[in-house]
């Protein structure tokens, strides 16, 4: 047996059984997972008063291909918006972490948040670490049942609401809340829901710190964003072992001129560390690519320091540069450049948010044929002319064209057309010409869409192309 767990593939799992404790970083945790959870489960029910559209103040319309934000209201054509929100995500975590390492990790991810909660109901149901441990090793009985199943109904529950909240989003919240208990929901609500319930149950409860250590890639490449200077949760290896390495307390060793005259560094031995780590590691073995800094290796050091009288900080936020003594400066070239590059993200999606055009006008020319040459002698090229009001009013257009004299514009019973707020529209547009030369190719004009008594939009002229055959006559 000893031989087959050798050359086994995968390392068995060690379980890991988190102690609770109490200081600034813990209450700072405690303060993120409060207003996250707030903005989470609250936000599909807060509602938002609007001209046209849903009363829902965040709102993913996915049959209308809208995206209700509050104010901002988000077409389909707008998906750059997504692609910088995005890149800006990406920005921002870069820029923080060659500051202050993994701190997303330790505070903001929804990994994070999730587990918090999840730990916080195993304490509640089965105690503290001590507790259960001993739960754990004792054989099955009615207490052990009954908490356990109390334990993990809890969990059921939470990821239930988690995977529910988020379908919430995608329509008006009581509407489909309802239909949801009532059997009456579309069938992606109800697949969504609870996939969404499947996966929280098992990331925040049975996986947990795995989560971390095998399967997200943020672990694998945050060495990249690394230097010298970036802060991160680090034991002080000189004060804590001093020459002879750390050594509990006893009669000898109780204060900390006994303990220099020994050699003895501050490092009490105590395992306080370890114990609160959510995912098990030894902070006094370095940086580990299982560390997420939460810092509450920190608070669990401060409150032994605390009671011993010594001062605070054998383990805390540091960097490599500053443990040696060195100034460790924030601004250094890497965030300078991290910096810059976030801004002008951040600048460029707020002035095309802001800048938003209220009425879109697109020009596609219809291929398939390319052209059509009719009986008296004319060509006629077509387009889709593609309209999209962003405005809660509805508008009235005019649709003209210039930079063919002579041709002809036909858009059917579309000469003057009403466009209701919020709506698109799209119009078939041919043009008929009779052309004076014999030469293939192509003279670009205009499409002009001209919004009537609205003097705030203005005339709207859309390039086009209109192909010529050889040939004409």
């Amino acid at each position: 047996m000893a031989d087959a767990g050798k050359d086994a593939l995968y390392q068995q799992r060690i379980a890991i059984y988190p102690r609770s404790v109490k200081g600034r970083f813990r209450n700072f945790k405690w303060a993120v997972l409060g207003l996250a959870y707030s903005v989470y489960f609250l936000l599909p029910w807060l509602r938002w008063e609007r001209n046209v559209g849903p009363d829902q103040a965040v709102l993913f319309d996915i049959t209308g291909r809208k995206f209700y934000v509050f104010n901002l209201v988000a077409h389909s054509q707008d998906l750059l918006w997504l692609v910088g929100f995005l890149l800006i995500a990406a920005l921002l975590l870069f820029f923080v972490t060659g500051i202050a390492g993994r701190v997303f990790c330790g505070y903001f991810c929804f990994q994070t948040l999730w587990t918090d909660l999840y730990l916080l109901i195993e304490r509640l149901v089965q105690g503290d670490r001590v507790a259960r441990i001993r739960l754990d090793r004792s054989p099955w009985n009615a207490n052990k049942l009954l908490r356990k199943a109390g334990t993990h109904i809890l969990w059921l529950a939470v990821a239930f609401w988690t995977g529910l909240t988020f379908t919430l989003y995608w329509d008006n919240a009581p509407q489909l809340l309802v239909k949801w208990f009532t059997g009456s929901a579309p069938f992606a609500a109800y697949a969504t829901t609870l996939f969404l319930t499947a996966t929280t149950y098992v990331m925040a409860g049975l996986a947990r710190e795995q989560v971390c250590t095998y399967m997200c890639p943020y672990a694998r490449f945050q060495s990249a964003m690394f230097d010298a200077d970036t802060r991160i949760v680090a034991y002080d290896e000189a004060r804590g072992e001093g020459a002879q390495a750390r050594h509990k307390i006893n009669r000898e060793l109780k204060s900390r001129e006994q303990r220099r005259q020994q050699g003895v560094g501050d490092c009490i031995d105590c395992g306080f560390c370890v114990q609160v780590c959510p995912t098990g590691i030894d902070i006094r073995d370095g940086l580990q690519v299982q560390c997420i800094s939460c810092a509450l290796c920190i608070d669990a050091c401060d409150a032994i320091m605390d009671s011993l009288g010594w001062e605070r900080g054998l383990i805390r936020y540091t960097s490599e540069t500053e443990s040696e003594g060195r100034k460790s400066p924030v601004w250094r070239p890497k965030t300078i450049a991290y910096g810059l590059v976030l801004l002008i993200a951040i600048a460029g999606l707020v002035w095309s948010v802001s800048s938003q055009a209220p009425l879109e006008v697109a020009v596609v020319q219809v291929r398939q044929p390319l052209f059509v040459r009719l009986s008296d002698g004319r060509v006629q090229n077509s387009y889709e002319l593609h309209l999209a009001n962003k405005t809660d009013e509805a508008i009235e257009l005019a649709i003209m064209m210039h930079g063919l004299a002579g041709a002809e514009l036909d858009v059917g019973n579309f000469d003057a057309l009403q466009l209701a707020p919020q709506h698109s529209l799209r119009v078939l547009a041919r043009v008929r010409w009779r052309t004076k030369h014999r030469e293939k190719g192509s003279r670009g004009f205009f499409l002009d869409v001209i919004p009537q008594q609205r003097r705030d939009i203005g005339m709207i002229s859309a390039p086009a192309t209109f192909y010529m055959p050889g040939g004409d006559r």
